[in-house]
């Protein structure tokens, strides 16, 4: 029933239109045929039309609504749609040069991959791997590049607190407070140098190190020369200077345990005694024209005239000043530096062997069982251990208490004959004799020099022209060694309790 239904609505279906005719195996005709076929005549012209204009009215709807939205997407598919003929074949072309170029590309990367792989040796994979390894211990490598800074800081804040100014007295307490921290930062350092010799970062950072830990032993040799320096910082600074030079402590080059530090110490404390001494030097000057005007003629004299006589002299009183705080120096820093470097380096004294003959004493004088015992080590009948007949050596304090009493008496012999009042006389030897005592108790008495000192100062008077020192200035001189070494037995005994049993003893 469809095929003739098709065959007498297609001439109508053709009519007008320019749509080709649809085919009658097209699902849409085939359902619409069937359709027509099951209604009826009635409803072929009354209710049919009706339900095909409103079909094609809500089609109609439908496309307005679709244009409405989708303008725009048609439009470009339909310019798409235009040039998709010209972009098939220029893709066409691209797919076969890719196809062209592919193996090139395969043998490319076999080539990479050959080349930089990583069992393979290529400079610029090992830099990379340097630069990997670098930017992975970026901050272990500014910690170690911070040493020296930290080094530095430690030392010089040490120094501010450390390092005090000429008269200010001794460093306090935390003068070396970052002494300990510097040197802990050295004993790291030193053992990154060990650890990796052939670094040249590392290397850097040792000599920077090196470089400060020389600024740190050059203020600790600084902090030995203050005035006021007290046993406890002393020991610091030595204990400090064993840890930062340790080849100073080397015992094997002296008669100690002291090596070199105790004849630094020494030197340290000698120049500070100096710079003490050279503060008297306006007092000094005074007392030297006393000695020129005791020694040459004044100025309303003709030459060939006599020059001031020993009787006639009544000057001295500045020579006096002078003497009396010269010998009051020596007194008071010959003891601390000798009671000091004795605390310091307890293995270190003079020791017992023959007495040396310094300069200022006759040969063949007598001397006193305690003044100047060579140590043990110097004795003739010694023989030093090792090869060197050099070894070992002495110690500095076998000697240094010598040099202090040459500059004492080289000062006496120049200036004690400006001293003619007896008083003033007897109370500079008095001064010299306690000098004597307070050194003595470590074991360097040298009151007997002074007797020698006596006898030079007599002939250098005669010498230049003046009259020697009467008989009566000889016994002024016995009566002072008395008077002294009377008041120092008294004070012995006193101090072993022997004068609690009775006056008669001290009489």
């Amino acid at each position: 029933m469809a095929d003739p239904l098709y065959e007498l609505l297609s001439p109508h279906l053709a009519h007008g239109s320019p749509r080709p005719l649809p085919a009658i195996h097209d699902p849409i005709t085939s359902e619409c045929l069937h359709r027509l076929s099951s209604l009826t005549l009635q409803s072929l012209t009354t209710t049919e039309p009706q339900s095909l204009a409103q079909l094609r009215h809500s089609l109609h709807l439908s496309l307005q609504a679709l244009s409405t939205r989708s303008h725009q997407s048609i439009i470009f598919s339909s310019h798409h749609l235009r040039t998709l003929g010209a972009s098939l074949p220029e893709i066409a072309e691209g797919a076969r040069r890719l196809e062209h170029t592919l193996p090139k590309l395969d043998e490319a990367t076999s080539r990479f991959s050959r080349t930089f792989n990583k069992n393979a040796n290529n400079a610029l994979l090992e830099r990379r791997g340097k630069a990997i390894l670098l930017s992975r211990n970026v901050d272990r490598l500014s910690d170690i590049l911070d040493l020296p800074g930290l080094l530095s800081s430690s030392i010089s804040s040490s120094t501010g607190l450390g390092v005090a100014p000429p008269g200010a007295g001794a460093p306090g307490v935390s003068a070396h407070a970052n002494y300990g921290s510097a040197l802990d930062l050295h004993a790291h350092i030193k053992r990154l140098h060990t650890l990796y010799p052939a670094s040249k970062l590392i290397r850097s950072v040792s000599l920077q190190a090196e470089e400060a830990m020389r600024s740190m032993s050059t203020n600790l040799i600084v902090s030995l020369r203050t005035q006021g320096i007290k046993l406890a910082g002393a020991i610091r600074a030595i204990g400090w200077l064993r840890r930062v030079a340790p080849d100073l402590d080397e015992s094997g080059h002296s008669g100690g345990s002291d090596g070199s530090l105790g004849a630094l110490f020494l030197v340290c404390r000698l120049a500070n005694l100096i710079s003490m001494l050279e503060a008297l030097e306006p007092l000094r000057e005074l007392a030297d024209q006393e000695t020129q005007k005791r020694l040459w003629p004044s100025r309303g004299q003709k030459e060939g005239q006599n020059e001031v006589t020993g009787s006639e002299w009544r000057g001295g009183q500045q020579t006096e000043r002078y003497l009396k705080r010269y010998i009051e120096i020596m007194r008071e820093q010959s003891f601390a530096i000798v009671s000091m470097y004795k605390s310091i380096f307890p293995s270190s004294s003079f020791g017992p062997g023959p007495a040396p003959t310094p300069e200022g004493l006759e040969p063949g004088s007598r001397t006193n069982a305690k003044t100047f015992r060579m140590p043990t080590n110097m004795a003739p009948n010694n023989k030093p251990s090792g090869h060197d007949p050099l070894q070992p050596l002495p110690s500095p304090l076998s000697t240094f208490p010598l040099y202090l009493v040459q500059m004492l008496t080289e000062t006496l012999r120049k200036y004690l004959p400006n001293v003619r009042d007896r008083s003033s006389r007897e109370s500079l030897l008095t001064q010299v004799l306690y000098c004597a005592g307070s050194l003595g108790r470590l074991g360097g008495d040298f009151s007997l020099i002074l007797a020698s000192l006596e006898m030079q100062g007599d002939a250098s008077d005669e010498s230049t022209g003046g009259s020697p020192i009467e008989e009566d200035n000889r016994e002024a001189w016995v009566e002072v060694v008395k008077k002294h070494r009377i008041l120092a037995g008294r004070l012995e005994l006193l101090a072993s309790g022997v004068g609690s049993h009775g006056p008669s003893v001290l009489s």
